[in-house]
């Protein structure tokens, strides 16, 4: 057919081509699993992987962005970027993604795009192929069972819970990313104005829409650690704050964190994870391939590999990464099935059924106003 043509093209150009995949590199277990796909795109395609380590994505859109105004549009220095929300929206906007791409890869038969909101809608932003699915996260949140068995399943229940046990709650501080996920998890559970959040912010009643959000953390942080006067800095620091007896939750968007850190030493191994019972944020993070990339046909052939069932089964693995598949079950071979099946998961790690169904992320431009707001509000 044309399009096994075209791969098998793709494919031809790709071979010795180098790709400088910028990716966030703050992690060792992730760093790895990158080491293994360098292995692998090398071994079976040619194609030399070079992992630029980023502290921060949005470093990597700027550099994009400057270059576009030099006026390099050929050769670029990035080709693969790992992206979500913000980070592809800037870039989509700007015009500075190579694409629609992400359809045309084989392994996209993979992908069922009805199953997720965020496959096709990343916080707000369409997709439209611009990004290449390879990987889904979900807020969970962990409790000790040895001291607390039933712990809140809502954030009013987490307010009452805090009122009942003053300095036993926190959260990190926005705008760490998953401070500004809790903020927006319990805005989505306390405002009436649901439908606005999928709305760009400038477009609705901002005060009238997050009035109840500052409500409850104004009735919550004085029943908070320390009276909300600080706050864990990330979700490792709440995991050691937890450990240590100081707070009673912990969260994190790693679905496998409480088992990772309880083969590590570092929790105890009666600590376990669940979800609220109205479901939890969830988004699915991406890579795009810059407008001025001189290596598209290598980065679309690291693309689709990230997509393959075994890159995919080996990201899922608690002891590699723990990551969740973007891979739709019914899409995959038996035999891939049963490995998705067998992997063993850890001790705290929640099934796909426990997790449900994952509450879609409020439209980008959410992010920086709920920040801004709290800082005004609560930064001291």
């Amino acid at each position: 057919t044309a399009n096994a043509q075209s791969w098998q093209n793709t494919l031809d150009e790709a071979k010795g081509q180098t790709v400088y995949w910028n990716a966030w590199g703050g992690s060792d277990n992730i760093n790895a699993y990158i080491e293994w796909i360098k292995t692998n795109v090398k071994r079976n395609f040619q194609v030399n992987l070079k992992h630029v380590k980023l502290a921060d994505t949005a470093n990597a859109v700027s550099r994009v962005l400057a270059e576009k105004a030099a006026g390099n549009h050929t050769k670029g220095s990035i080709d693969l970027i790992w992206i979500n929300g913000e980070n592809f929206r800037t870039l989509k906007q700007n015009k500075l993604l190579f694409g629609p791409f992400s359809q045309n890869l084989p392994n996209y038969r993979y992908i069922d795009e009805s199953s997720k909101k965020s496959l096709t809608l990343d916080f707000g932003t369409k997709v439209e192929g611009m990004e290449s699915p390879w990987g889904a996260a979900q807020v969970i949140f962990m409790h000790d069972t040895a001291t607390l068995s039933t712990p809140p399943k809502s954030m009013s229940q987490l307010l009452k819970y805090a009122k009942a046990n003053p300095g036993r709650i926190s959260y990190p501080e926005p705008p760490q990313f998953l401070g500004t996920t809790f903020l927006k998890q319990a805005l989505i559970e306390t405002t009436h104005y649901p439908d606005a959040l999928s709305k760009p912010v400038s477009s609705v009643d901002f005060k009238q829409v997050t009035q109840p959000l500052w409500t409850f953390l104004d009735e919550l942080h004085p029943n908070a650690w320390r009276a909300g006067t600080s706050f864990p800095g990330s979700s490792e620091q709440m995991m050691r704050l937890l450990d240590d007896q100081e707070i009673d939750l912990a969260l994190s968007f790693d679905v496998s964190a409480a088992s990772v850190q309880i083969d590590q030493g570092n929790l105890n191994d009666t600590v376990r994870s669940y979800v609220f019972d109205k479901g939890t944020i969830g988004n699915t993070h991406f890579v795009g391939i810059p407008y001025n990339s001189a290596s598209t046909a290598g980065a679309q052939v690291v693309a689709n590999f990230l997509l393959s069932p075994e890159a995919q089964i080996k990201k899922q693995n608690p002891t590699t990464w723990g990551d969740l598949s973007v891979l739709s079950y019914n899409t995959l071979q038996a035999s891939d099935q049963n490995q998705f099946d067998n992997l063993p998961r850890g001790i705290a790690t929640l099934t796909l059924q426990e997790l449900g169904e994952s509450l879609p992320e409020p439209h980008v431009s959410w992010v920086e106003a709920l920040e801004k707001e709290w800082r005004k509000r609560y930064a001291k």
